[in-house]
């Protein structure tokens, strides 16, 4: 009985602390220049350009898009309609994410 109930409380607790994490990631506009590489190429995704460093997936659009974020597991992080320019959205953890806008889909490790 005991280890029953040890087990619901500690599923509620993941559970609530993914729900506040998940809460947490938000893309935000911003004019920082992006340096590095990017994870595709432009000239074949409409000149979008998908930078992943140090815990940060940015995102270059030259339009209106809609993005969608994924674990490599599948499980959706962030799903967001991003204005023309540059947009950054911080993930609590590294990993390999997938990034999903319209029929392009590109892996990203940060």
């Amino acid at each position: 009985m005991m280890k029953r109930l040890l087990a619901i409380l500690t599923f509620v607790l993941v559970v609530g602390l993914n729900q506040v994490a998940q809460a947490e990631v938000q893309w935000r506009e911003t004019n920082r220049e992006v340096q590095g590489k990017t994870w595709n190429d432009p000239r074949n995704s409409d000149g979008i350009e998908i930078y992943g460093s140090k815990g940060v997936i940015t995102i270059v659009t030259p339009k209106r898009i809609t993005v969608r974020v994924y674990t490599i597991l599948g499980q959706m992080v962030s799903q967001a309609t991003l204005q023309p320019g540059t947009s950054e959205l911080r993930l609590g953890s590294r990993g390999i994410y997938l990034i999903k806008i319209g029929n392009l889909t590109q892996k990203v490790a940060i």
